[in-house]
């Protein structure tokens, strides 16, 4: 009885999602975010809580520390950029690193993967490789929890008194020099995350308003865009998330209006309520929506599988979104930050959530 449940089961599944995710035409490029690598003794930013790169196809002889979920021949890539610097400067490193993947692999298009920080340098990156080529060279370009109209935990970190900001600052660029190499400039890093420019004074333009403007959503750069939003409200969101949270900040992050209206860092406002599912504890709802909204579907006995949301519409002009585009709970992924990349505790299965993106970018490139 117990086999015929599961046969009927099985049979049921939709018939859409196959047992593993199809095959992308082009490579996948996946770009971490601010304090991210690609490996660290074998441990992955790209990764399940044992720290297996999600990219990692089952090739090779009774293998078994890879992506059961993916196809065999999928081909996937980390970059590895600077763990704190500006998007400009992150973007332009990524787009050096990838156009030497494609080479290697002898490709003429790729698709783009990017989380939170990694979701602004990927845009950068797609702008540079079209000024390079004099063509489109993105095919799908996909940001998960991106701060793409800023974070209040970047302009809670600046507005500190200057002496905890130095300590922050030269403790994050220890780090991020010793992960890769020297550039690490964690002023720079959050100054990116601020919506407006952070200051008058310091004879630099920055933000992310400013960013979005030199590097827009264009189908010049890339074929398709898409997102994912993440909120959590609960006690299991990360325990640095909800220290954060809870001992210094917390984001209200799902109120609308045009620039940054109360002064957070972040483009929108608070809708008063600051406990709701609002914020993922660093990026706020309003801020994470480029391109079309897509929709986590979860599967039982079959592969998870993404679809575009069709509530939300398609934010095209970044520092422009719709009242709904920056409220909305819709598709929202009820998970932290921190947990759909593989930075443990969490119950968040990344290894099929990614290859469910894989599967998405394969009907799309």
């Amino acid at each position: 009885m117990r086999k015929l449940l599961i046969a009927f089961l099985i049979a049921a599944a939709p018939a859409a999602v196959s047992a593993a995710a199809a095959k992308t035409t082009y490579p996948v490029v996946f770009a971490h975010g601010m304090a991210g690598f690609d490996d660290i003794l074998g441990y992955s930013y790209w990764g399940d809580d044992y720290g297996v790169f999600v990219g990692d196809p089952c090739d090779e002889f009774l293998e078994v520390t890879c992506n059961g979920n993916i196809s065999s021949s999928q081909k996937a890539y980390q970059t590895a950029t600077y763990a704190f610097q500006s998007s400009e400067v992150r973007g332009l490193d990524i787009a050096n690193q990838i156009e030497s993947y494609m080479t290697s692999q002898g490709v003429s298009y790729i698709n783009l993967v990017g989380h939170s920080q990694g979701g602004m340098d990927i845009r950068k990156a797609a702008k540079v490789l079209y000024q390079r080529k004099g063509r489109q060279v993105v095919k799908v370009l996909i940001s998960v929890s991106s701060p793409h109209r800023g974070s209040p935990v970047a302009k809670y970190i600046l507005d500190l008194k200057p002496g905890v900001t130095s300590v922050v600052a030269a403790l994050a660029t220890i780090y991020g020099n010793t992960i890769y190499r020297s550039g690490s400039d964690a002023f720079a890093g959050a100054k990116q995350l601020v919506y407006n420019d952070y200051s008058a004074t310091d004879g630099l333009s920055t933000g992310a308003k400013l960013f979005n403007t030199n590097n827009p959503v264009s189908a010049a750069y890339a074929a398709y865009y898409g997102s994912f939003v993440t909120a959590q409200t609960g006690v299991s969101v990360n325990p640095a998330l909800f220290l954060l949270r809870n001992g210094f900040i917390n984001i209200d992050g799902n109120g609308y209006c045009v620039d940054d209206c109360d002064n957070d860092g972040a483009g929108g406002k608070g809708n008063g309520t600051a406990t709701d599912l609002d914020d993922d504890g660093l990026v706020g709802i309003n801020s994470q929506q480029m391109g079309y909204r897509l929709k986590h579907n979860e599967c039982l006995l079959c592969l998870d599988y993404i679809t575009q949301d069709s509530t939300t519409g398609y934010v095209g002009d970044l520092n422009n979104p719709t009242s709904i585009q920056m409220t909305s709970s819709s598709s929202i992924i009820n998970q932290d930050h921190l947990d759909v990349v593989g930075v443990p505790p969490d119950t968040f299965d990344e290894m099929e959530f990614y290859a469910a993106v894989i599967d998405f970018i394969a009907a799309k490139d």
